[in-house]
């Protein structure tokens, strides 16, 4: 990637080291940024219904254990071996965030304070309960179960566009007859969640006239709602994908400087002030949504790098889920370093003292591992083969930091805690990472520049270079 030819050399070493994202020594690293793909950034859903695909190719299914530990973490949903009609649709409700609205819902077989009655009651104001019977208490059926999730997941429309042949067909995958549903439109739901892909393959067996949904068909129905709806894992690919590199590589192409002038009102100022020394624009829109356990976030200014990086961890037999954030990293630019000059890379802004401040792209990885090990493995791999410990080094990934920067939302072995302070407004939000004992002093900052912003504090685990950055240390 190359720097604009009116920085001078010694500013770019420097402004390579480290730029951005800290409060007590930081500025950003610049000079590069990704995008989105059609695939998984997007913040509605949605290559494949079932979620990332195998080497671009067939998608891969997401096992009832993966959507197990990803409902408990971001719903606290969890299910019993012999699951009930009602414990599914509290479950459903819960996932959807659904609350009962204002008008009155008459079951035959519930009253309002029974155990399910407002989750019922907040799924038939969706749309979801179509019946005036629920049946909380029995046994979730197979069939039923799938019914309900494509009312869930939005897909009913697309259902009862079915005609009786198409129908017919679908329902052949699972051994059953239109007729055996009961009504046109029973069929045609079960025959959409086939042909879709909202009721895996594997799952056919289940499918049974009287047959009883298991545990793990009902959590991953949940899943597999919660992804057609975008609420899921948001995800280019693999690492051992065969078109990784071209999904990474789109999303740098398609990416621009993110620009939110209310929230840069406050930490621009915050610069100016010396209250930080750099801060990073990014959009929730496009984050991964990985489960904290297994997963860190990697942040790099060059695409080489991070193409190199992936490469890096398939040769090391990781296997994990890859998403690009992107990422604009803004610092001051001091007059005497020269003219800015101009780039698709960076923009400049004047300051009343003469200086710039500059917004450079860059981007984040998202890793989510198949196994907390394999996070662990992360460290070692990075030290080992990105992370440079002296000029002209060889043997690393291009464009290798003195103190990159990778960090985990769980404790990890040897990493170091810091802060993250962070204001948003809408889908935007500015951070700016600090030592622990300095955020409070970040926080009020940003209240001094403006009362109304409400600044989230909290800590996390960072890498020991990047720590060590924090407190000055320019290796």
């Amino acid at each position: 990637m190359k720097l604009n030819s009116a920085r001078p050399k010694h500013v770019r070493h420097l402004l390579l080291l480290a730029l951005a994202l800290s409060a007590a020594a930081g500025t950003s690293h610049a000079f590069a940024a990704p995008a989105t793909t059609a695939a998984s950034v997007t913040p509605a859903a949605s290559a494949a219904i079932v979620g990332s695909a195998d080497a671009g190719h067939a998608p891969r299914e997401v096992s009832a254990a993966e959507y197990a530990i990803f409902l408990k973490e971001k719903y606290a949903i969890d299910l019993p071996a012999a699951v009930s009609k009602g414990a599914y649709l509290a479950a459903v409700a819960d996932a959807l965030s659904a609350r009962p609205d204002d008008q009155p819902h008459a079951f035959a077989d519930m009253k309002p304070g029974d155990a399910y009655y407002a989750d019922a009651a907040a799924l038939q104001a969706l749309g979801v309960i179509t019946s005036s019977t629920v049946g909380a208490d029995k046994l979730l059926s197979a069939v039923g179960a799938v019914q309900l999730a494509v009312k869930a997941a939005g897909l009913q429309e697309l259902a009862y566009t079915y005609p009786a042949a198409k129908t017919e067909a679908a329902l052949a995958k699972v051994k059953l007859k239109p007729a055996g549903l009961g009504t046109a439109g029973a069929a045609q739901e079960l025959a959409a969640a086939i042909d879709t892909g909202l009721l895996p393959p594997s799952y056919y067996g289940e499918i049974k006239l009287g047959g009883k949904a298991s545990r793990e068909l009902a959590l991953t129905l949940i899943g597999q709602t919660l992804s057609v709806r975008g609420q899921y894992k948001h995800y280019v690919g693999y690492t051992s994908d065969a078109d990784i590199y071209a999904k990474v590589q789109d999303a740098f192409a398609q990416s621009d400087i993110i620009q939110s002038p209310e929230l840069q009102a406050v930490v621009d100022k915050a610069l100016e002030r010396d209250i930080v020394t750099g801060y990073n624009l990014k959009d929730s829109r496009f984050e991964a949504n990985f489960v904290d356990a297994l997963s860190l976030v990697y942040g790099h200014s060059d695409l080489r790098h991070g193409l190199q990086l992936i490469g890096l961890l398939r040769s090391e037999g990781i296997d994990a889920k890859v998403q690009f954030e992107p990422k604009t990293s803004a610092f001051i630019y001091l007059k005497e370093w020269g003219e800015p000059g101009v780039s698709d890379l960076y923009t400049v802004k004047q300051i009343a003292n003469g200086n710039y401040i500059e917004y450079a792209k860059e981007y984040d990885l998202a890793f989510e591992f198949a196994s907390v090990g394999d996070k662990a493995r992360f460290d070692g791999i990075v030290q080992a083969y990105a992370k440079k410990n002296e000029e002209n080094q060889t043997g690393l990934l291009y464009g290798s930091w003195w103190q990159p920067l990778y960090y985990s939302q769980t404790e990890l072995p040897g990493y170091k805690i810091i802060a993250n302070n962070k204001i948003a407004r809408g889908h935007y939000y500015a951070q700016s990472f600090s030592l622990s004992s300095e955020s409070a002093k970040v926080a009020q900052g940003f209240r001094e520049i403006d009362p109304s912003v409400v600044v989230d504090s909290y800590e996390f685990w960072t890498d020991v270079p990047f720590y060590n950055y924090l407190n000055g240390e320019s290796k």
